[in-house]
């Protein structure tokens, strides 16, 4: 396997144990100590992950995370602490992809990174790219990129997989458990961190996030994109 990992850790032998184990998996990793010298790293292209710990001296993981949302979509995966689930609510929330709860042992980290990243690499030889058009909307699935009037707006990783399999599924409605395991590629986990996306999109897409035109909340059930605002095209 092979990628690219920064580790924005402040525990210096922490940091080094994750490396040894990720370096076993074939991934580069660069350690940054704080989040004031991670930042322009974390701004520089090629990362395939960022491994961010949210309780840092001087500027936390939060407030790193608002400041690199402003420039890239690179993947972030927060560290947090096992008691502290508002953590893991604001972190979703600001930006981040994924989340590893601490005390952490350096294999399972690897394994779960090992797995985040063969995921984001997989080939989708299944589904046909299309063009999906909605408002002033343009999203290619295949390219993963989505305008508005022509203009790119900024999603995350994540935020292309909801919104993606949402406009695939012409109207269905998803539970937030059939979309965690659909984007998340996981059966299992925290399924909170699906509505937090869905807001996250919201307020990106919609005109007025708290009347949603695109995504619709059908209660009690689930997510899904209104099929009246949809067209598409099949690329060729």
């Amino acid at each position: 396997m092979r990628g690219k990992i920064l580790i924005v850790e402040d525990t210096r032998e922490l940091a080094e144990l994750y490396a040894l184990y990720l370096n076993r998996e074939g991934l580069e990793c660069k350690i940054a100590a704080s989040a004031e010298e991670g930042l322009p790293l974390a701004l520089e292209s090629g990362w395939n992950l960022i491994i961010l710990d949210i309780n840092l001296p001087g500027m936390d993981g939060f407030e790193f995370l608002e400041k690199l949302r402003k420039s890239v979509s690179t993947p972030v995966m927060i560290l947090t602490a096992r008691e502290a689930d508002e953590d893991v609510i604001q972190g979703l929330g600001v930006g981040a992809d994924d989340f590893v709860t601490k005390p952490c042992p350096p294999r399972v980290l690897a394994a779960r990174v090992r797995a985040y990243i063969r995921r984001s690499q997989a080939p989708d030889s299944v589904k046909e790219a299309r063009v999906w058009y909605f408002g002033p909307y343009e999203f290619d699935s295949e390219a993963l990129y989505l305008t508005k009037d022509g203009v790119p707006v900024n999603l995350s990783p994540r935020e292309f997989g909801i919104l993606g399999a949402l406009l695939e599924a012409k109207g269905k409605c998803y539970t937030p458990e059939e979309l965690y395991d659909k984007v998340w590629g996981q059966s299992y986990g925290d399924v909170s961190a699906v509505g937090v996306y869905i807001q996250r999109l919201r307020r990106k897409i919609e005109t007025d996030s708290s009347s949603p035109r695109y995504i619709q909340t059908q209660y009690g059930l689930g997510y899904r994109f209104n099929p009246e605002m949809i067209s598409e095209e099949q690329k060729t």
